[in-house]
């Protein structure tokens, strides 16, 4: 793999970033970051690559194209993932200021989420600090080149291409400014697009001078960076991989048995030279004729399922422990106490703190280069026992402030929090300034009525 060493030493940038880019694709990193993105797409490369064989008389191994091949991907990793990041990232960030929050955009929290997803599925992600928004690269599109003495992330590569005979469009992303290439088809060496210019750039317009566009300088460090998912820096796909495999093989040739031949075999008398593909091509025959000649015999059986059941039960609970994922099945089986089902987010708790951990590394990382200090904060999105969680919020109710009263309640999102308090303070405004309106059913006050005498008139 390139390194930052290698990008300083290099005279020939075009050639360096066409190997870096080779290099980068054929690394296990990438790789385990290409089928994890399969995984999440429900795709089983596994299982889809896996195909029966027949043999001959000779031991010669062929294609078995006569019985059922059912290829079934479950969906456990985009759920483990899914449930991971949203668990934590579902609600947004809290900032401490509201003006720091619009100073990342209004879109910030989606590319947050988008950048969380990518981690845990590829291992990391590459968030660009853009000077006024949040840009995102997985490990798939960017080559990151790190210093071979820290470590650090100093430049990097992010590449793409919609087809093979489309070109292929690269961008040399370095400290002091960035870089376009492009590499069409027909030409032999990759060919600079757009020549090195910096991050930040002023645009202004005038009715005289129209549109003009002023070099604005770069950032005090590195503008792009990495959101790793885990602390050990890998695919939340790895470690869980070979159960998948194992629950969709099981389930697959369950479907299988359940296809072929209708649950029925044959027995044939003076078949000694038939190898396995011509008994496969005699079950298949009679699946198309509905005959047997005379000298075959069919038996029904049961397909076994008692034991496939129990063990997809045990892999499938198997697979949410070693991930550390809530089943929320098993939640909503029984009316659940607000401490069972503390005890049952234990788990994703523990695991969920590693991964906010880097969370915060990686938004450190954007506010300093946004020009921002702060402390982000999160609420986590889980099940609640709303009622008793009530009652508990209520009976403390007296030692608790407004904000904080409405903060502990279930059922009110962060941003309903704040549109309760804001109506609050609207309201008390109203109040103690004289501008309330009354209600339309209030009885309103007049002073009686009195005759020229100035006596008060009766009714």
């Amino acid at each position: 793999m390139k390194t930052y060493q290698d990008l300083q030493a290099t005279s020939d940038l075009p050639t360096f970033i066409m190997t870096a880019i080779r290099e980068h694709k054929a690394s296990m990193m990438y790789h385990i970051a290409a089928d994890a993105e399969e995984y999440d797409r429900q795709r089983n490369v596994t299982i889809m690559k896996y195909q029966k064989v027949l043999y001959t008389l000779t031991g010669q191994a062929v294609p078995d194209t006569f019985t059922a091949n059912h290829k079934i991907a479950s969906n456990f990793f985009n759920r483990f993932v899914t449930q991971e990041n949203q668990y934590l990232l579902g609600n947004g960030m809290d900032l401490k200021r509201e003006a720091n929050k619009t100073k990342l955009g209004k879109d910030f929290d989606l590319r947050l989420q988008q950048a969380g997803r990518a981690a845990l599925v590829q291992g990391v992600s590459f968030g660009f600090w853009n000077f006024d928004r949040l840009e995102v690269f997985k490990l798939t599109e960017f080559v990151p080149l790190r210093d071979e003495d820290t470590g650090a992330l100093m430049a990097g590569i992010r590449f793409w291409q919609v087809d093979y005979d489309k070109p292929l469009r690269a961008t040399l992303y370095e400290i002091d400014g960035y870089t376009e290439y492009i590499k069409r088809p027909k030409d032999p060496k990759l060919a600079v697009h757009q020549p090195k210019r910096s991050y930040k750039r002023i645009i202004t317009q005038s009715a005289a001078d129209g549109v003009q566009i002023t070099d604005g300088g770069n950032y005090s460090g590195f503008p792009i960076v990495p959101l790793w998912g885990n602390p050990l820096h890998q695919s939340e796909l790895v470690g869980l991989r070979e159960g998948i495999d194992c629950y969709d093989l099981i389930k697959s040739g369950f479907a299988n048995d359940l296809d072929d031949a209708s649950l029925i075999y044959w027995t044939l008398e003076n078949s000694g030279g038939m190898d396995d593909v011509d008994l496969a091509q005699f079950v298949e025959r009679m699946k198309t004729v509905h005959a047997a000649p005379a000298d075959a015999e069919a038996h029904t059986v049961d397909v076994p399922y008692q034991g496939r059941t129990a063990y997809l039960e045990r892999l499938e609970q198997d697979l949410y422990n070693d991930a550390q994922i809530v089943n929320v099945s098993s939640l909503s089986a029984a009316q659940k106490t607000a401490t069972e089902i503390r005890a049952a987010y234990t788990p994703m708790d523990l695991k969920v703190d590693q991964y906010e951990y880097c969370v915060l590394d990686f938004l450190y990382g954007i506010f300093f280069l946004a020009g921002i200090e702060d402390e982000p904060t999160f609420t986590r999105n889980r099940i609640h026992n709303e009622l008793e969680e009530t009652q508990m919020v209520l009976m403390a109710a007296q030692y608790l402030d407004d904000e904080t009263l409405l903060r502990k309640l279930p059922w009110l999102t962060p941003e309903e929090v704040q549109t309760v308090l804001d109506r609050r303070d609207e309201s008390e405004t109203q109040r103690f300034s004289g501008t309330a309106e009354p209600a339309p059913d209030e009885e309103q006050e007049h002073p009686p009525e009195v005759n020229t005498d100035g006596e008060e008139i009766g009714t």
